[in-house]
């Protein structure tokens, strides 16, 4: 069977089929979506948000005409979860679904204005999410709460033919990545239902992070300036050197976004070069519905967005299992597509994702706060989140991670660095100061100070 067949056997969208075919056509071409460094220029400069200028007339004109949509299809299975990460308690008990439901609510309060929330959810996460967020009375608007993202294929490593494994026929397929997300509003009709109710402009994060809140200026910023699709952007630290980076083509295109997937061997340290390219992707993005409506039109359904190509097995916990190709897009990459795409320069505050345990322990401690419009912040007294490096043979999962922190987090807000080593238990009441290393376990009431 094709993978076009086994798609529309599955019920996938044509859309998605058509994009999916055109990458396995390029891959077969021998083409692996490298972006070398030779056909890069470092991106230097950008506009700031801290610049902006106030323009409440524009924002208020404008915000009854946004949606705030939410990517919501992880499981979190690199800390050991089987359900959506976004259903993880991670602030005074409350899951990101809870801390998000009540970020807009508070917003449509404030401004009167009707402002959904949509999640794109997998067909692993959608039953719970949407039944943690119906508990939020009045958080339902005047269209649905969540459409599904798609799904692909896994692709035989040597074959590039659609992989077969009758021992988990589940396994045989992949997420597309959340570049799929331009499709997938497509092919579910959310798209469609969105204009239809009047909606003109998306602003897009992530599920898990709670730094990124609709803001009245960039949304002026957007609609003043006519910008068709907009990427926040933030200064890169050596803590940001495997991710994302924004460029230049050097033949005169316009901005693009570079992952570590897409860059050759030979480029790998300019890429982690903070210096050189300044800027990473916070996945945190502002897209004009009816720019994205006339550009799939245009493009028969398919942007084009430049394909990842990641090498795994077909099942991630059996490496000696058939080694397969997964293709992905980044949403990200689609700055290269819309003309007249932009960068903005955001503060850090505004991203605050958690991808693993060590990011969890930061945001459910002291050193992080619920602003005023629902964020997560870092408290006022800092200027940098706490580095926080837990043994990941006792804390990766989640499970063992709540084990060893039976009364909650210790006090991080004066933290610099807080090293684990081995099997520690933490007592209550705990506090932490300066930079501390700890292999043992703590008592009740201990005040670590480096």
């Amino acid at each position: 069977m094709s993978a076009a067949e086994k798609l529309r056997e599955a019920g996938v969208g044509e859309a998605a089929v058509q994009t999916f075919e055109r990458q396995l056509a390029l891959l077969r071409e021998g083409e692996a979506g490298a972006l070398p460094e030779s056909e890069l220029e470092p991106v230097q400069d950008v506009p700031d948000m801290d610049e902006l200028p106030e323009d409440g007339e524009t924002a208020r004109a404008a915000l009854d005409r946004v949606v705030v949509l939410k990517l919501n299809g992880g499981l979190g299975t690199s800390m050991g979860m089987t359900q959506a990460k976004s259903l993880l308690p991670v602030k005074e008990g409350r899951s990101f679904l809870d801390v998000i439901a009540a970020q807009v609510l508070g917003l449509r309060q404030r401004t009167g204005a009707r402002v959904p929330l949509v999640l794109m959810d997998s067909f692993a996460t959608r039953e719970d999410s949407l039944a943690a967020l119906r508990r939020h009375e009045g958080i339902e608007a005047d269209v649905p709460l969540d459409f599904l993202q798609n799904k692909v294929p896994k692709l035989d490593a040597e074959s590039l033919e659609p992989v077969t494994w009758e021992a988990d026929p589940d396994k045989e397929w992949a997420p597309p990545g959340h570049g799929d997300l331009y499709v997938a509003l497509q092919t579910s009709g959310m798209l469609e239902q969105l204009l239809g109710a009047g909606y003109r402009w998306a602003f897009v994060s992530n599920a898990d992070n709670l730094g990124a809140v609709l803001d009245e200026r960039i949304l002026a910023w957007v609609v003043r300036e006519e910008i068709p699709f907009a990427m926040e952007v933030a200064d890169r630290t050596a803590a940001d050197r495997k991710g994302g980076h924004l460029a230049r083509r050097r033949d005169g295109g316009g901005l693009v976004l570079r992952e570590i997937a897409q860059t050759p061997d030979e480029d790998v340290d300019a890429f982690q070069d903070t210096a050189r390219h300044r800027f990473f992707n916070t996945n945190t993005l502002w897209v004009d519905l009816e720019a994205l409506a006339a550009t799939l039109r245009a493009r028969d359904g398919v942007l084009g967005l430049p394909m990842i190509v990641n090498r795994k097995t077909v099942d991630p916990g059996d490496k000696s299992s058939t080694p397969v190709i997964q293709l992905e897009t980044a949403m990200g990459a689609a700055i290269d597509v819309f003309e007249g795409a932009a960068a903005l320069r955001v503060p850090r505050t505004r991203f605050a994702p958690v991808k693993t345990t060590n990011d969890l322990l930061g945001v459910r401690s002291d050193a992080y706060v619920v602003a005023d419009d629902g964020s997560l912040q870092l408290d006022p007294s800092r200027t940098a989140p706490p580095v926080i490096d837990l043994d990941p043979d006792h804390f990766k999962l989640v499970a063992d991670f709540e084990a060893r922190f039976p009364s909650g987090p210790p006090s991080l807000v004066r933290c610099d660095r807080l090293v684990v080593r081995g099997d520690v238990r933490f007592g209550a009441d705990v506090v932490v100061e300066g930079e501390v290393e700890v292999g043992e376990d703590v008592p009740d009431g201990a005040r670590l100070v480096g």
